[in-house]
């Protein structure tokens, strides 16, 4: 009943921000970066911070990072509704992140070289989780998938949190998905939805990652990393700069280069994260040989197919 409570409260949430959306023209207009062709509602998202909220009243131990997704969640909402600084967004996820880490007691427990190199990553992959949210159901499918793996180990191998801080989020993509995963989608997850959500797995993945010293689960983001990296890294050989809207990650070379419909886009890297979870919550590997088995075919995958794909005089 309660889960069937919390799906009526975020259906009704973002029927609701339809409503003010449409009041506030807070859209996402199709330009030449873009990977759609109409004009749709940006910040669909905002039910995964509701849901993260929503966490944070029933097990109140964790407001903390409640309110550094809050605090980023905010941000990148008015990031959406107004383009700002980059300057100003680097501030407040700073702020958010030291939440987290201050909710982790990661001050503590590792010495201050490791605290800046952390501060790195974990805003690398707030932004990465960012970029990759381009085509119609990739965030919210995506999402489910790690969160899901999450599940699986909290429930029946590690417990590392309180369930409900995973099924509220996964709940929350759901709803989405009702509106994101069709051919014309009612909304975008936009800044405030990607953003939120890769803020509270980082959360997720660094609890399971301190209870068990196992770094290996930081491959259920292999997908979604490599094709952020090697991008970046793309992008930097063409001199490009990299904060700027492009439409150079292998998704979107399939997507808009190939014509390869969305959804089916989506629900390969979905499907193709979801292998890599299973082959890391049931098989005995160790870390080093994880990563050579999960990286290397993603790697060889990119580094070779994407070039065949693009459409020749495809930089942008």
């Amino acid at each position: 009943m309660f889960y069937l409570l919390i799906s009526v409260i975020l259906s009704i949430a973002i029927l609701v921000y339809f409503r003010i959306a449409d009041r506030f023209n807070i859209i996402d207009k199709p330009n030449e970066r873009s990977s759609h062709n109409s004009v749709t509602i940006r910040g669909g998202g905002i039910i995964f911070l509701i849901a993260i909220i929503i966490a944070g009243f029933v097990y109140p131990i964790y407001l903390i990072p409640v309110l550094g997704a809050a605090i980023i969640g905010t941000i990148s909402f008015l990031d959406d509704r107004m383009t700002l600084s980059s300057r100003i967004r680097i501030v407040f996820h700073l702020v958010a992140v030291s939440l987290l880490f201050y909710f982790l007691n990661l001050f503590v427990i590792i010495p201050w070289w490791a605290v800046i190199c952390v501060y790195i990553i974990t805003i690398g992959i707030i932004n990465a989780y960012n970029f990759m949210d381009g085509i119609n159901g990739i965030t919210g499918l995506y999402s489910i998938v790690v969160l899901s793996g999450l599940q699986y180990v909290n429930l029946y191998q590690h417990s590392f949190v309180e369930a409900d801080t995973i099924w509220l989020p996964i709940i929350s993509c759901l709803v989405f998905l009702y509106f994101n995963f069709r051919k014309t989608a009612r909304c975008f997850a936009g800044d405030v939805g990607s953003v939120t959500m890769a803020f509270w797995i980082i959360l997720l993945l660094a609890k399971l990652i301190l209870k068990t010293e196992n770094y290996s689960y930081i491959l259920f983001l292999s997908v979604y990393g490599v094709d952020a990296v090697f991008t970046i890294a793309h992008r930097l050989l063409l001199k490009q700069n990299i904060f700027d809207a492009h439409r150079l990650h292998f998704y979107q070379i399939l997507a808009n280069d190939r014509k390869i419909p969305h959804l089916l886009v989506s629900l390969v890297y979905a499907i193709l994260q979801l292998a890599i979870v299973a082959l890391i919550i049931f098989s005995d590997f160790s870390f080093f040989t994880l990563v050579a088995l999960v990286l290397t075919p993603l790697v060889l995958i990119y580094i070779t197919l994407k070039p065949k794909l693009m459409l020749k005089g495809s930089t942008a």
